[in-house]
């Protein structure tokens, strides 16, 4: 899953979205020098990662991108995942994603101290360019599948990926309907287990 969904996988525990969302900055031992609640959003994320990858849904729909991409086809998906959670009218209806982004942003320029620095550099322009919103449309998907490219060591290109996205449009957006009830409860169960 992409920032779209660990935000909302957090339900709203604000030092576990911030955790949430800067887990894969934070490498090695460093998480544990965080509070201990952006720790339990670092270990949640990972769990949600390792949930995702091994769901039958994500395999389905990473099938799609094998040929082209290989190992690059399961960040895609995260990807299009959060396209499909953004435009989810069951999730987000009506405008409800507008302000469920602002509180994101507000949430972690509050933790702002406590940021990576690659990730605060992340964080500027998702906030400047409102990803978490852009997600719901299709030049928002373009772009993040571009940016992937960018960050990527061996991916040449993206749109043939942009491409298998709106052919097979129907196809991913049902493996995610089959995948977002699973991940919804598998977060909730983490995140209570990590109170008691």
């Amino acid at each position: 899953m992409n920032f779209l969904a660990h935000a909302y996988l957090s339900f709203g525990h604000n030092g576990i979205l911030t955790g949430n969302l800067i887990s894969d900055f934070v490498k090695g031992k460093a998480q544990f020098t965080y509070p201990e609640r952006i720790q339990e959003g670092i270990r949640l994320h990972r769990a949600i990662d390792t949930f995702t990858d091994t769901h039958p849904a994500t395999k389905k729909a990473a099938n799609f991108f094998k040929t082209p991409y290989r190992l690059y086809s399961g960040p895609i998906i995260d990807i299009l995942y959060d396209h499909f959670l953004a435009t989810d009218a069951a999730i987000f209806p009506g405008d409800t994603l507008l302000p469920f982004s602002q509180q994101v942003y507000q949430t972690l320029e509050a933790d702002a101290a406590l940021l990576p620095p690659h990730f605060a550099r992340v964080f500027f322009y998702m906030k400047t360019d409102n990803w978490l919103w852009n997600y719901r449309t299709h030049a928002g998907i373009r772009r993040s599948l571009q940016g992937l490219v960018r960050r990527a060591t061996y991916l040449a290109e993206s749109e043939t990926a942009y491409t298998l996205f709106l052919q097979h449009y129907a196809e991913l957006n049902a493996c995610y309907t089959e995948f977002i009830t699973d991940v919804k409860a598998f977060a909730k169960q983490q995140i209570r287990s990590a109170a008691r």
